[in-house]
């Protein structure tokens, strides 16, 4: 890209330090930290996630709920003086999915958003193709899903990274 910052897209697996580093990333660069929550919370268990990772973020961060509209939401957060932190794809997937909206056009739209956006971006994704094939159509379906917007994503930013145990693996890198 011709931008003087970059994109990065952060996969993992569930509790590989994805949020942590993407979070990291994030507060290491200066300007306005803004965080794209695409989660719901449709039970207690999930209120208490969310609100854990509220208070772990700090006053330096706005939180804007995102759960279907995130390539519109990019748009209006995007500024030279802003660094936008998605978390998580996975979770935009699913309620994409749940809502029957077109996950295709969808991330045509996330792919345009993410490359016209006036600062850095920061993707946070659920690797779920290391498992076991699942044995029923929707969690096949879904799977499918979240790896197509992964792959898509990845080849659309600058920077890839794979956490594993908390410890980054470099994918891809800008330059």
């Amino acid at each position: 890209m011709s931008n003087a910052f970059s994109h990065l897209l952060v996969l993992g697996g569930a509790r590989s330090g994805k949020s942590r580093f993407a979070q990291g990333r994030a507060e290491a660069l200066t300007g306005k930290l803004v965080y794209l929550a695409t989660g719901q919370a449709f039970d207690e268990e999930m209120r208490e996630r969310i609100a854990l990772h509220r208070a772990d973020r700090g006053p330096r961060w706005s939180t804007v709920e995102a759960p279907l509209d995130l390539a519109e939401t990019i748009t209006a957060c995007s500024t030279p003086k802003t660094v936008v932190l998605v978390d998580c794809l996975t979770l935009w997937a699913s309620n994409l999915m749940l809502a029957e909206r077109d996950a295709a056009a969808a991330t045509e739209g996330l792919i345009c958003a993410v490359s016209a956006a006036r600062g850095p971006v920061i993707l946070v994704a659920n690797e779920v193709g290391l498992g076991i094939v699942p044995d029923n159509a929707l969690a096949r379906r879904f799977r499918d899903v979240a790896g197509r917007i992964n792959q898509v994503m990845a080849a659309a930013t600058d920077e890839v990274v794979m956490m594993f145990a908390g410890l980054p693996l470099a994918l891809k890198s800008k330059g």
